[in-house]
């Protein structure tokens, strides 16, 4: 999807989520060489750093290993879209991953271990977001506000005051009781200051598609290649886009994790329920980059081009729209992003 700015408001923000890659003239000389966004990032991942780390036994039981090795990743299907090409070959090394996406419980938690506050809690940085969108600094609202889904094709997402991890769908939403389902409304950054405390890491997007692949299996979902089985693994939307959903999968919005059968390494949800942040900064062209051997740019990519890539889809993917399920499925949003549908997953390496 690829959004314009129609105000100097809160609709300013949607332009970083899963946005287009192109600055206006009038944005490129408001950025000043970038050096507003790179203060944002490099300021906000210096905090992320300062932040404690939680005394703890790696790994743990909610983890399991796998082993690594070499595979094909990229599009092989006739859905596959021209950011998953070419298919080409990638090796990992072992690595441990959380069975499940992090849950309400785990993040609050963390959020009452350090007292850190979530983006989508935090004033709007009103000069990072003229800086990024060229906008009159004076006119951006600052007040906190996330994206919540509503179903509507002329802008599927409303800026909403008062949505955060505790709010996902705004300050009359609650996750009272729901502490076993996936936090969602939580940034980039929120995700990679839970993982500093627990003393993990965002997987790569190789290590997410390896592990959705059953270790680099030559499959188009997690469990396989038949599309029929999909209600018994994945949460998503049946039926038409947005406006009918059949709820075959017994779900019309987040389920709980390990609501769904398990991939065969014993993962949750790597399909499905809530697209998850890797630690790959997203680029349209990565996978023609690699095959030239440039460099992959992972979190310490600080340009003004600055999305991460999404893996895994949520409940609101449907086989004709967005079919993000996909093993090969990638898609991107601004790392300061909180939504309803996004969530994370953490990894540990193998100290060999």
């Amino acid at each position: 999807m690829c959004f314009k700015i129609i105000k100097a408001s809160l609709t300013f923000i949607v332009v970083g989520l899963f946005s287009c890659n192109k600055l206006t003239e009038k944005s490129a000389k408001t950025l000043n060489k970038g050096q507003e966004v790179v203060s944002f990032h490099q300021s906000y991942m210096s905090e992320i750093e300062k932040l404690p780390i939680r005394s703890t036994i790696l790994p743990n039981k909610n983890m399991v290993l796998v082993k690594g090795g070499s595979f094909l990743m990229g599009g092989t299907t006739e859905q596959a879209r021209p950011d998953e090409l070419p298919a080409h070959k990638e090796t990992v090394a072992d690595f441990y991953i959380d069975i499940t996406e992090v849950t309400n419980a785990q993040f609050k938690a963390f959020v009452e271990a350090t007292g850190y506050i979530t983006t989508a809690e935090r004033p709007i940085n009103a000069n990072f977001i003229a800086a990024i969108s060229g906008v009159d600094p004076n006119t951006v609202d600052t007040e906190p506000a996330a994206l919540v889904f509503n179903g509507n094709p002329q802008m599927w997402w409303s800026m909403t005051k008062g949505a955060n991890w505790k709010h996902p769908k705004g300050p009359e939403s609650t996750i009272e009781g729901k502490e076993d389902y996936p936090v969602v409304q939580v940034s980039w950054y929120d995700a990679m200051a839970y993982c500093h405390w627990v003393g993990k890491r965002l997987p790569t997007e190789e290590e997410f598609e390896y592990v959705a692949r059953n270790k680099g299996k030559k499959i188009k979902y997690s469990w396989g290649n038949d599309f029929d089985k999909a209600v018994e693994y994945v949460n998503f939307h049946q039926g038409s886009f947005p406006s009918q959903n059949l709820l075959e999968d017994n779900f019309e919005g987040l389920a709980p994790v390990k609501s769904f059968k398990s991939n065969p390494l014993g993962l949750y949800d790597i399909g499905g329920n809530v697209w998850e942040w890797t630690l790959n900064s997203y680029f349209s062209d990565a996978y023609a980059r690699k095959l030239n051997f440039e460099k992959p740019i992972l979190a310490n990519d600080q340009s003004i081009h600055q999305k991460k890539v999404i893996r895994g889809g949520s409940f609101l993917c449907n086989e004709s729209y967005c079919s993000g399920y996909r093993v090969a499925a990638r898609m991107n949003s601004s790392p300061d992003t909180g939504l309803e549908h996004l969530g994370f997953r953490c990894v540990v390496g193998v100290v060999n």
